[in-house]
Order: C-alpha cells, then sequence, then structure tokens
C-alpha cells in the first residue's frame, strides 16, 4: 500500500494511490483540518489520527508513505525549519519524520518527505494540466507560495518563496494572508479566507482592488520567475487559484504585454497532483 499525503497549512488530506495507474482510489480519501498553530505533539497526533485509519488493516511491513509538505525542511532528514510563517512554528527542528513514524507505529524508513510544490508539478505533469510536457513550472497559492521546477521526469523545489520582492519577499505579496492583510488595510475588515473575499468581488470595491493587485504582484513575480527558466507550460494551483477569473487573465495580459507568452493553466487535479506526486516518490 502506498499512500500519497499532502499536509498543507490548514489541513492534511491523504489518499491510497494506485501507482500503476497514477491515480488516488477516491473511495480512501481522508481530509481533516489542522491546527498548525497549536502544539508540536498535537499536530503530529492530528496528521496520525488521519492516517492510522488508512493503514489499520496493513501489515506496517507494507506500507509506504510519501508527504508533500511547504518548506523550509529537511526533507531526507524529516526536520522541520518553518518559522514566522504562522504555520508549524512549534515543529521547528523537531525531528518530525520519527515522530510521525512512532505516532503511527512504523518504520522511519516507511515514510519519505518532498516539497509539496515538487509533488504539486509532478502530479499535473503525469495526469493534470501538464501532462506530457518536457519542462514545466508550478506555482501554489496558498498559506504561502510554493514553487517547483520539472525537467526530464525530475522536479525539484524552485524555492521561490523567499526571493527578493518589492519591499520584502515574494510570499508576503502573493499568499493568502497577504490578500486579506491587504483588504484589512483598506477596509479594517477581517475575512476568513480568500473564499469569501471572491464572494465580495461583484459588489465590493476594495476587495476588487485586492484582486487587481494580486494580477500584477503575480505578473511582476512571474516576469522574474519565468525569465531564467522558460518552461514550457506554468501551472497554478492552491487554494487562491479558485478565484481564477478573478486575477489570472490580468496577469496574462500584462505578462504579454511584456513579451511573455509562456500559458498558465489552472491545476486539473488540485489537492489530488500533490498525492500522487507524493506517492510517486517510491515509484
Amino acid at each position: 500500500m502506498v499512500l500519497g499525503v499532502d499536509i498543507g497549512g490548514s489541513h492534511i488530506t491523504a489518499a491510497e494511490i494506485d501507482m500503476e495507474a497514477q491515480a488516488i482510489l477516491p473511495a480512501t480519501i481522508v481530509r481533516q483540518s489542522i491546527h498548525s498553530g497549536g502544539e508540536a505533539a498535537a499536530i503530529i497526533k492530528d496528521w496520525a489520527a488521519a492516517l492510522s485509519p488508512l493503514i489499520a488493516t496493513v501489515s506496517s511491513a507494507d506500507v509506504k508513505i510519501g508527504i508533500a509538505m511547504p518548506g523550509p525542511f529537511d526533507y531526507e532528514k524529516g526536520i522541520s525549519y518553518i518559522q514566522g510563517q504562522d504555520k508549524y512554528g512549534s515543529l521547528f527542528e523537531l525531528p518530525v519524520k520519527s515522530m510521525l513514524a512512532a505516532e503511527l507505529q512504523l518504520q522511519e524508513s516507511a515514510i519519505c518527505f518532498a516539497n509539496d510544490a515538487s509533488c504539486f508539478i509532478l502530479g499535473e505533469v503525469f495526469g493534470g494540466a501538464a501532462k506530457g510536457a518536457r519542462k514545466a513550472m508550478g506555482f501554489t497559492l496558498g498559506t504561502g507560495l510554493g514553487s517547483a521546477r520539472f525537467l526530464n521526469g525530475k522536479s525539484e523545489d524552485a524555492s521561490l518563496w523567499c526571493m527578493p520582492f518589492k519591499a520584502s519577499i515574494a510570499e508576503n505579496y502573493l499568499s493568502t494572508r497577504a490578500c486579506l492583510h491587504q483588504y484589512q488595510a483598506l477596509t479594517g475588515k477581517t475575512l476568513r479566507g480568500v473564499k469569501e473575499l471572491a464572494q465580495l468581488y461583484p459588489t465590493d470595491q476594495q476587495a476588487r482592488e485586492v484582486f487587481q493587485h494580486l494580477s500584477e504582484n503575480l505578473a511582476d513575480f512571474l516576469e522574474q520567475a519565468l525569465r531564467a527558466d522558460l518552461p514550457d507550460v506554468v501551472v497554478i494551483g492552491g487554494n487562491i487559484a479558485n478565484a481564477w477569473d478573478l486575477f489570472v487573465p490580468g496577469t496574462e495580459k500584462i505578462l504579454a504585454a511584456k513579451g511573455i507568452k509562456i500559458p498558465l493553466k489552472k491545476t486539473l487535479l488540485a489537492e489530488s497532483a500533490a498525492l500522487v506526486g507524493a506517492a510517486s516518490l517510491w515509484s
């Protein structure tokens, strides 16, 4: 049994993967909310609680788990270096892999971690929006900014979240918190997420202003990122991508005016991409 797991800033999603078909077994999908600002032990227990039912009837020797995890993270050793990102700060410098293995009563060797954006683009190339591409880039816009490159069958973390950008770094302009902070600065109102912000778009001028700035910031960011890599296609996912029509057309227009015509594609597999990509670490 091979499980693909996607750990985000607010959730954990997991499923058994048919490795031959490179596809999720739909009846096995589990998704649970996670309080990523909680204590380390509680986070590990919550992850294990989501995964345990999937492996309960299988011998531990037959279980392999691939986990898509945001960075910074030592993926080989399974140690988290996330801090100052409003998520998983309590896991900083802890041996996450060994803690999770112990909670699941598995050997550490049964668990492997990889960058979440790297898993995302790997899944999209195998069976999604970038299927068959030789050279691709993937970006996930959500609680943070994920980025990855795919070339000749292999993907790698591009680590562009911390790229110097405007007055700070890219993630501070291209994430859920960036959008919500800007809306709060404009209106004094606090929203729960980008979905709520998108619902305000038709009637709220400040909401439209936030998405306009997002279009411009994404275009400026991609101009720098794509000129260095020149991929055949770019796939964009993450929760913010659900509001695609509110900002990506503006980004495409700006890029075209600058002579950049690399196609931007919305994820086809959504969260499934990271699950398939994570599981493929065992192929």
